[in-house]
């Protein structure tokens, strides 16, 4: 596949990073998302909707282009909808908010209803830890957006794919993976150059070149392996 081409498939999709509970690694796969589509060429809208505390938007907003919106309130969905409008052509990245699907069930169909119209497809990254809440929550958030191809990320920061056995066994997995989901594991990265992505606002790209070469070699390391992996569920 051509850059060209490739860009045109991933002008079609919205992925959404989610997991609706803090501590799980939603950030640390958005960073990767956006390392993988802006490495390959794409067009990239990004919409944080943490808003409180927005590490994707502090990180990337001189990258690509990006949005905040707060998804609680119906307006937030309004105006998710309407930069999609506005940046049509992107590949939009949407970093949700550590919460409850409470919203996703009351407004969820503002956007539901106008994927078609804006010519985009609909694929959520849920990333899980090993504890159960956060298969409650995809549940959830299946049923308050079914149209969603959904892909589960298991965290590795939290063990290896192995120790997942909760979520391994489950009939939740035979349900994400009946719908043509995949179940997909991210790398660990080491805590000391985690904390300099976040502790300095480094865009992944940056910090490739500007790290100690010591930690350039750990990132550069997880950074290849992420990549591979995001490649199976990124259009």
């Amino acid at each position: 596949m051509t850059k060209a081409n490739s860009s045109e498939v991933a002008a079609g999709r919205m992925y959404g990073v989610g997991g609706s509970k803090g501590g799980v690694g939603k950030s640390m796969a958005t960073f990767a998302l956006l390392d993988y589509l802006v490495e390959r060429g794409d067009k990239v809208l990004l919409v944080d909707c943490d808003t409180s505390n927005p590490d994707a938007w502090k990180t990337y907003r001189d990258i690509v282009p990006t949005e905040l919106a707060n998804l609680d309130e119906v307006d937030g969905w309004i105006h998710l909808v309407n930069v999609c409008e506005a940046h049509r052509g992107s590949a939009v990245v949407v970093n949700t908010a550590a919460r409850n699907n409470v919203a996703v069930k009351r407004f969820g169909q503002t956007l539901s209803g106008s994927l078609d119209e804006l010519g985009l497809k609909l694929v959520a990254l849920w990333i899980i830890n090993r504890q159960r809440d956060s298969l409650d929550l995809l549940k959830e958030f299946m049923e308050g957006l079914p149209a969603a191809e959904v892909h589960v990320v298991r965290n590795a920061y939290f063990g290896e794919e192995a120790r997942f056995e909760l979520y391994n066994t489950s009939s939740l997995r035979e349900v994400v993976e009946s719908r043509g989901g995949k179940s997909i594991t991210l790398p660990d990265l080491a805590d000391r150059v985690a904390d300099d992505l976040y502790t300095k606002r480094l865009p992944i790209g940056t910090a490739a070149k500007t790290l100690p070469i010591g930690n350039r070699a750990e990132l550069g390391r997880w950074r290849g392996e992420a990549l591979k992996v995001l490649a199976e569920v990124v259009a």
